[in-house]
């Protein structure tokens, strides 16, 4: 997909930006290529356009489909991995396609593992990025302000927590 100067889009590490423009440039390597200049709040970061069509980038989820991942972010939790090695291994790998659903899965089903013990160490900062990057794109593509977005989406959990776990309470 080519994006073009103006468009919003997220990358899986870099969270929510702006395409600035197409440039050509040669940097750590021999040959000139060109790269999208991309601003994800006050850096500014040049990405290969990658010509095979496999750019980590995409563009921000559009409004009209919020919907789904409301539903999806009340949805009963993916019970993960108990090994915390594996279950990071396992939700990296995930997040390497950067895709909206697998970040709202993961926020939900990490927020989920938290509901019985208090997440630490690699959960706790793990759950804490990707949710900051799905607070920032669901501002961003709902058009409300951060904290308002954030209220949207813990609103969401806390129904699906609800749920859950009166669900589990009448089996």
């Amino acid at each position: 997909m080519e994006f073009r100067s103006g468009d919003g889009v997220v990358h899986p590490s870099y969270g929510v930006g702006s395409i600035l423009r197409m440039e050509e440039r040669q940097l750590a390597e021999a040959n000139t290529r060109l790269y999208y200049v991309v601003v994800f709040g006050k850096t500014t970061v040049w990405l290969p356009v990658d010509t095979v069509g496999s750019s980590a980038l995409r563009l921000v989820t559009a409004p009209r489909d919020l919907e789904r991942y409301r539903s999806l972010l009340k949805s009963r939790p993916v019970e993960l991995d108990r090994d915390y090695k594996k279950r990071r291994l396992d939700i990296n790998e995930q997040l390497t396609h950067g895709s909206f659903k697998i970040v709202c899965e993961i926020v939900r089903d990490l927020t989920a593992l938290g509901w019985y013990r208090p997440l630490a160490g690699v959960d706790a900062s793990l759950l804490s990025r990707v949710r900051a990057n799905l607070w920032e794109e669901w501002a961003t593509s709902t058009g409300q302000p951060l904290p308002e977005a954030i209220h949207e989406v813990t609103a969401l959990l806390q129904t699906g927590e609800q749920t859950y776990r009166s669900s589990a309470v009448a089996a």
